[in-house]
């Protein structure tokens, strides 16, 4: 592996290089020495078939279908500039050149979406390929671009195919990629032509990673098994709208009527129900169908998130009123799981000359294996995106009756569909799909069936057999399961939308655009070179009658829980230049109180986006007005909130430990600040981690605690502390990095509303081992600082003098297939890292752990620029690893470094600045 890399690394740049070109040579040579010895799969690789997938950079290639010579000019970090004179032209050659640098990602991205990993990995895939048939991405990408789509979209994505399918064109495997030739060891797969709808179902599996709170419907059920309704609503607390402002301030929405009813649950008084008062249910069925569905969540391959858990991303926005420029400055970040490569690819789209034959002068991160620019900017405007974590999934709980569900009374049948998965190296599996049928709702529209995601688990049809009710629900009969309804089962227009913000030319075209942007929502942010900044809230979101928060799982039959419609685009909030001159999008609320639907009650806490606003605002407050360079800054800071409201109440703590008061003076004069080489950061985080664990980790139910960590509990049906004699033994289920409490800002939250309450019997912990009990908030805290030191000790040392957070807080890059699952040599070969990180959870700077599960890094901002609307030339950006997904390609992960060092590259945009910085051209010809 490449040697250990930090964030504040002291060589100096030519040693540097010098050190990393002779460890990239060594390593190939140690790979291929393996190989040639028959390492793992009996066969050989030589130096030329690793390097037989490299692109052609320079020179030219003649391509079937072009119309015109098209360029592709590359900076010296393999960055591609297109330059074309017709909008097929420019987007076949996007194609083809995503192909050159990414297609084995392309490939297992289209897999994956359609259901079909087991196709290129074996049987080991067939249960997330069952799931994933069962949610039908494909199908649903497919009605899209039957039925949905504008022409020119699909000509756009034709030619875009076509382009792919130029490059796939007389290879074999090994001639794609390195991967290619590591999977012809085991099975004869091949790799397939492009199509159009592969491009459109990669938008279902973005969608899926940013669906908003399904995680916390299944968490707060799962409780439901150990906590109270007041236990449950003290770890959901309320948006602290006093402190922590909301995203739109000053803004509006247009011509909004009372069209959907406000019930009392749209205001949070229903949050403590479960589905339709079926306490029995939840207790029992529910439980156990949740259980059975977060497992199946958990084993899915990560697209462009940590499966639904700690989403976040920061954009904000800053008028020229306040910068240096005059102009606008444009800030964005979104945090993903860090993958290998990056889910970005940063790319160009020019048209020689702009006009009705080529409309598109843009550049950005786009996603390979679809056309377009997805966050950018054109000639005229920038946008920057942000998850809204809007609601727009539910799950509902269904009464099954023979062959069919009840509903209102009635018995429906299932719609039903048989699906057959290939297996690489075994026999091919069947599966039959369910759904509940379609529903006509008010103004004509149609909600779609709903799949049954618990027919993919065969114990948990069983024990829905079982399951005991209350009288509020229907008896047991056949039992019960759990389906979803959610808004990207539905044929929509997103991939309208890309290619119209991609040339918008003004806020009236930008909003227009976005309206097209139906799924996933987000926030965009958005800046124009007239000076002009402006956010607005697209998407499909549903509005709800009964059960209206969708909080928790609802009663599927009962026909008043369904959704009763969508939200129209101009209810929905945005701003435009509002009076303050800046705009901050960081995952917290979206409006105030006062907006009349319930979009949410599961925003982020706003802890990131405070933190951005204060930055901006004290700027402004000193007179000072903001750069390029201030706006990377900030993308930096470190600072820890929940810091500074706990460590002045940790200093006063009084330890008997010598040891443990030496940690404890870490804190003192500590600026709160998490950089890779503080040993203050470190202790602080492992003290943060402990309280979590001692106040509420030990008290959640099973199903949401780490997976092995046993402990000795009371039984789930006693009312009151059992007897050592009668405490059952009860081990966590879940992964790591997936368990609660994850130590996120909604834990931030919860902490910061019991501080005043120090007699709370969330503070009472029994005593463990050598441990003493706590009673009260202080002697938690004391016990917490305790474990923290020979936790640290273990991990680190006993010298505190070495101690660092960099040391615990390490990010590795794993190829996301091979790299994770393959044998040992090839892991060795496709990974990269660890690099030692500033920053942490709920910081602006968010490089994100779970406190549950340990310290290391599990999801990054995946990305960063910074747009100067003054001088586009003039802007700023960098990738989480680099342009080529080719394992021994000198662009592999040559950004990481300076994007751990929180480093921008160049960002060229004019003709003659894309000129000055080009290393290679390529040309593609007719």
């Amino acid at each position: 592996m490449p040697p250990n890399t930090t964030a504040s690394s002291g060589q100096q740049p030519g040693k540097s290089r010098r050190k990393k070109g002779r460890k990239a040579r060594l390593i190939v040579l140690v790979l291929v020495l393996a190989l040639v010895g028959g390492v793992g799969y009996g066969g050989y690789w030589s130096i030329s078939t690793v390097r037989a997938s490299f692109p052609q950079t320079k020179g030219s290639i003649s391509l079937d279908g072009i119309s015109a010579p098209v360029d592709v000019k590359r900076d010296g970090n393999g960055i591609p500039q297109i330059y074309a004179s017709s909008d097929e032209d420019l987007f076949m050659a996007q194609g083809y050149v995503q192909a050159q640098d990414r297609f084995y990602e392309m490939d297992v991205r289209r897999h994956m979406t359609s259901g079909r990993l087991s196709e290129m990995f074996g049987k080991g895939q067939v249960d997330n390929d069952e799931f994933l048939r069962t949610l039908g991405w494909d199908r649903v990408a497919k009605e899209e671009y039957d039925t949905k789509l504008s022409p020119a979209t699909k000509k756009y994505l034709q030619a875009y195919a076509k382009g792919v399918n130029a490059y796939l064109e007389g290879k074999e495997g090994e001639e794609i990629s390195l991967e290619y030739a590591a999977l012809g060891f085991s099975n004869d797969y091949k790799p397939e032509k492009w199509t159009p709808v592969d491009s459109v179902a990669w938008l279902k599996a973005m969608a899926w990673d940013l669906r908003g709170n399904m995680q916390d419907e299944i968490d707060r059920a799962l409780m439901t098994s150990r906590l109270g309704p007041k236990q449950i609503e003290d770890l959901y607390p309320a948006y602290p709208y006093g402190r922590n402002k909301p995203i739109v301030q000053d803004g509006q929405y247009d011509d909004l009527t009372e069209t959907f009813e406000q019930s009392d649950s749209a205001s949070g008084t229903s949050g403590a129900s479960t589905a339709g008062g079926t306490t029995g249910a939840a207790s029992s069925a529910l439980q156990t169908q949740l259980t059975g569905l977060y497992d199946v969540l958990d084993d899915l391959p990560t697209a462009v998130g940590v499966n639904g858990n700690g989403i976040g991303s920061n954009a904000w926005v800053v008028s020229g009123r306040h910068t240096i420029t005059g102009k606008p400055l444009l800030a964005n970040d979104p945090h993903l799981s860090a993958s290998l490569p990056s889910v970005w690819y940063q790319m160009g789209l020019h048209c020689r000359s702009v006009s009705s034959k080529c409309q598109y002068d843009v550049s950005g991160y786009t996603f390979a294996g679809m056309p377009g620019v997805v966050i950018g900017h054109n000639q005229d405007i920038s946008w920057g995106m942000t998850n809204s974590g809007v609601d727009v999934t539910d799950l509902y709980l269904q009464k099954l009756t023979g062959n069919g569900y009840l509903y209102d009374g009635k018995v429906k049948p299932f719609s039903s569909r048989e699906e057959t998965i290939k297996v690489a190296g075994g026999a091919p599996k069947k599966i039959i799909v369910r759904e509940t049928q379609d529903e006509k709702i008010e103004g004509g529209e149609t909600l779609q069936g709903m799949p049954l995601l618990s027919d993919r688990d065969d114990e948990l049809v069983k024990v829905g057999k079982k399951a005991t009710v209350d009288a509020a629900a229907p008896d047991r009969g056949d039992g019960y399961a759990i389906s979803l309804r959610w808004t990207a089962l539905d044929a929509g227009t997103t991939m309208d939308a890309v290619f119209a913000m991609n040339k918008a030319a003004d806020w009236n075209d930008f909003r227009e655009a976005a309206a097209l942007f139906e799924v996933p929502s987000q926030n965009l942010v958005y800046a124009d070179t007239q000076g002009n900044i402006g956010y607005t809230l697209p998407g499909k979101i549903p509005a709800r009658e009964k059960g209206d928060d969708g909080r928790l799982p609802a009663p599927g039959w009962d026909s008043s829980y369904q959704w009763t419609g969508y939200l129209d685009q101009d209810e929905l909030p945005f701003e435009f230049n509002p009076q303050r001159g800046y705009i901050v999008t960081a995952n917290q609320a979206v409006v105030d109180q006062e907006y009349p639907y319930t979009l949410t009650t599961d925003w982020g806490y706003g802890a990131r986006s405070q933190r951005i606003t204060d930055l901006i605002q004290s700027k402004i407050d000193d007179g000072g007005k903001i750069s390029t360079d201030d706006m990377r800054q900030m993308q930096l800071d470190n600072s820890s909130e929940i810091a500074k409201l706990l460590v002045p109440q940790l200093l006063k703590i009084n330890l008997a430990d010598k040891d443990v008061r030496e940690a404890q003076k870490l804190l003192e004069g500590w600026d709160y600040t998490q950089d890779a080489d503080s040993a203050a950061a470190a202790y602080f985080n492992s003290v943060w981690r402990n309280i979590l664990k001692l106040a509420f980790g030990n008290k959640l139910p099973k199903e949401l605690r780490v997976e092995g960590q046993c402990l000795w509990v009371d039984p789930v049906n006693t009312t009151g502390p059992a007897d050592e004699t009668e405490k059952v033994r009860e081990c966590g289920q879940r992964e790591a990095d997936q368990a609660q409490p994850d130590g996120g800002d909604r834990w931030f939250e919860v902490v910061r509303n019991l501080m005043n309450d120090p007699e709370s019997d969330w503070w009472k912990t029994p005593r463990s081992g050598t441990r003493p009990a706590a009673d009260d908030r202080d002697k938690l805290f004391e016990r917490a600082m305790i474990d923290a030191r020979w936790e640290l000790t273990a991990k680190l040392g006993k010298d505190i003098d070495t101690w660092n957070w960099g040391r615990l807080h390490r990010l590795f890059l794993k190829n996301q297939t091979l790299g994770t699952e393959g044998p040992g040599f090839l892991q060795y070969a496709l990974n990269r890292g660890p690099w030692r990180l500033s920053g942490g959870e709920a910081t602006v700077n968010a490089t994100g752990w779970n406190a549950a599960g340990g310290y290391g890094v599990i999801w990054v901002p995946s990305m960063r620029m910074v747009v100067n609307l003054g001088d586009l030339d003039k802007s700023k950006w960098i990738n989480l690893t680099g342009a080529s997904g080719h394992a021994y390609s000198s662009h592999y992960t040559d950004q990481t470094n300076k994007w751990a060092k929180g480093e921008l590259l160049d960002w060229s945009f004019s003709d003659k600045a894309v000129e000055e910085n080009t290393s290679d051209t390529l040309v593609l010809k007719p």
